[in-house]
């Protein structure tokens, strides 16, 4: 379980972690022993805390009501609940989904998708609210205007898993590389650009805040970077059957593609470059085994 995997790091980074199902003790307590869990996991079987929070899977009862067989509610149902239909077991469920809290207990941030087996992974969220990770499977390089590193935010992945290839650029000295919004100036913005997967969806880049730089040989004023920054290509893996049933004949997935940019100095613009890229992951089924009982 990737958040155990992650516990020394944020702990190390001043945040605390606790996790809220609403199973019984009994299950909650079979489940972190079968994975190791260290963290508090904490039972809401009544699913007060849930509700609390406003984000009660209400799809779920819909699914066992009088309005079962509507088809608009079984298209809910396997959106928002189960791809096998829904029962009395899973009324009580909330949306999937993850809550930073301050130390005043402020929500500072919140993940929750729309597709139930969509899944923002632990790394992702750190990438995501700037706490960082340490770069594996990195890919280094350098050029005549920039050095980088590239790396994933996970090297193992599931049905589902919304991950990021993570992108730090190091502009050289006098060097800046354009951010969006340059393009409208006929400028090359830098980032990704993947090749397509049937078993993954590539969402837009996230990018920085960036700065307006004034190029005085065009009279021009555009967006920019030119000190260190990081870029997250986010990547969901298909959560439909058939791309789990195309997950399972497979080890790894290997994605393609470049990274591709233009430098300018305060007198010259050079050349839109592109820089292959390529980057594996491990596959892994879900385990959907909520206790031994």
């Amino acid at each position: 379980m990737e958040l155990q995997e992650q516990l020394d790091t944020l702990q190390q980074r001043g945040i605390g972690v606790a996790a809220i199902s609403y199973d019984t003790v009994d299950v909650v307590s079979d489940f972190s022993e079968r994975r190791g869990i260290t963290f508090p996991l904490l039972a809401d079987p009544e699913s007060r805390v849930i509700k609390s929070f406003g984000i009660l899977n209400t799809v779920a009862e819909e699914g066992v009501g009088d309005k079962a067989n509507d088809p608009g509610v079984q298209a809910d149902v396997a959106k928002y609940v189960s791809a096998f239909g829904a029962n009395s077991l899973i009324v009580g469920t909330p949306y999937p989904g993850t809550f930073i809290l301050n130390r005043d207990g402020i929500v500072t941030s919140r993940f929750f998708e729309e597709f139930y087996r969509e899944r923002n992974t632990t790394s992702n969220i750190m990438l995501k609210t700037g706490v960082g990770v340490s770069p594996i499977a990195a890919v280094r390089g350098e050029t005549a205007h920039l050095s980088f590193t590239a790396y994933p935010s996970n090297t193992s992945v599931t049905v589902g898993t919304r991950f990021s290839l993570a992108l730090d650029v190091a502009p050289g000295a006098g060097m800046h590389v354009y951010a969006p919004g340059a393009e409208e100036k006929g400028y090359r913005v830098i980032g990704f650009e993947l090749d397509p997967t049937e078993i993954a969806r590539i969402e837009p880049v996230n990018y920085p805040e960036s700065e307006i730089y004034f190029f005085e040989p065009l009279d021009e004023h555009v967006p920019i970077y030119q000190s260190p920054f990081t870029i997250l290509q986010e990547i969901v893996m298909n959560g439909d059957e058939q791309a789990e049933s195309a997950m399972s004949t497979l080890d790894a997935l290997t994605f393609t593609g470049t990274l591709n940019y233009q430098a300018c100095d305060d007198a010259i613009c050079f050349l839109p470059q592109s820089i292959p890229v390529s980057f594996t992951v491990d596959l892994e089924m879900p385990d959907r085994k909520r206790a031994n009982q």
